[in-house]
């Protein structure tokens, strides 16, 4: 568990952000390099989001529950959050710069993880909802598309836009068709232990190269996940494979990570023996892999000069982001 001292805001106005190079496109915008005119020398990923679009696909909801959450937490393996600024026609988020790429690219470019490398990753992800779980926060998304590596080997998880504080129950459908848990299609309410059956799908693909529960069409997945369990590839490590069954328990009374010791079943199973989770938090273990990281571009961008190429303008009245 950690709850180390918050990453202080960058107080800062839209006028005093360099906009540079674009990383990648999102759901409603992209991702842009930037830095504050008075320090070239910091930078960071500017999240671009058009109100417009976020208004008309009814998103409004989902984009303030992120920065909520992202507003509250901080750990060594999520993302650091600096700040949240608007204009009439975008709003943005201002979070650290991660060049290391996403696990999904990295997982495939090597076909599969060794068990130790599994072990590495998956005890990160374990870190993360223990601290996540402490403060009622379900993530709900988790896959490796949404994990990025840092700079220096160690995950960052990103995309808090499924994530909900929740006590109780909820009932909204989400997530990805191979992650979802069983009881979220069931539509039986779900809580903290959706995201233990994520990550024994994660552990399970890293190690596979494969998700367990996998077809061309949704509806024959959720089919999978809801009657069928998993098939084991030949040589699948059997430490490994005896976790992934603790955490794909249909059965919630069952299930590693909501049993009476919580998240200690996971953390003393044979699979993390002689794991040191201490040192893991510290940052203090070898890295299995270190990425090759490429000099950022200083190259500035036409984006907030270029008044014909951007999003349609939002009025007061109509913005439900205005007093954010």
């Amino acid at each position: 568990m950690s709850d180390p001292q918050k990453v202080p805001k960058v107080e800062c106005s839209l006028s005093d952000i360099v906009f540079g190079v674009s990383l990648g496109e999102g759901a409603f915008g992209n991702v842009r390099v930037g830095w504050l005119k008075t320090n070239k020398s910091q930078k960071y990923a500017v999240k671009t989001m058009k109100k417009a679009e976020i208004i008309k696909s009814k998103h409004v909801d989902h984009i303030e529950n992120e920065k909520n959450i992202l507003e509250k937490i901080q750990h060594p393996f999520v993302l650091d959050y600096y700040g949240f600024l608007q204009d009439e026609r975008y709003i943005y988020f201002l979070t650290e710069l991660l060049r290391g790429g996403d696990l999904f690219t990295y997982h495939r470019s090597v076909g599969h993880f060794s068990a130790k490398q599994t072990q590495f990753y998956g005890a990160q992800i374990v870190c993360i909802f223990e601290y996540l779980h402490g403060k009622d926060i379900i993530y709900r998304d988790l896959k490796p598309e949404n994990i990025m590596i840092g700079d220096d080997g160690f995950l960052k998880l990103i995309d808090f836009g499924f994530a909900k504080v929740v006590r109780k129950r909820t009932y909204t459908i989400c997530g990805t068709p191979e992650y979802i848990a069983p009881e979220i299609l069931l539509n039986q309410g779900h809580s903290k232990p959706v995201d233990w059956w994520t990550l024994g799908i994660l552990v399970y693909e890293m190690l596979a190269g494969f998700p367990p529960f996998q077809d061309e069409d949704p509806m024959n997945i959720y089919r999978k996940i809801i009657n069928t369990k998993p098939r084991y590839p030949e040589g699948f490590d059997s430490k490994c494979k005896s976790l992934v069954k603790h955490l794909l328990r249909r059965d919630l009374s069952k299930r590693f990570g909501n049993l009476k010791n919580g998240v200690d079943d996971i953390k003393n199973h044979r699979f993390f023996e002689h794991f040191s989770w201490s040192n893991l938090l510290l940052k203090k273990l070898d890295t299995p892999y270190l990425p090759k990281l490429e000099a950022v571009s200083e190259k500035e961008s036409s984006f907030t000069k270029d008044k014909s190429s951007q999003a349609e303008k939002v009025e007061k009245g109509d913005d439900p982001f205005i007093n954010w």
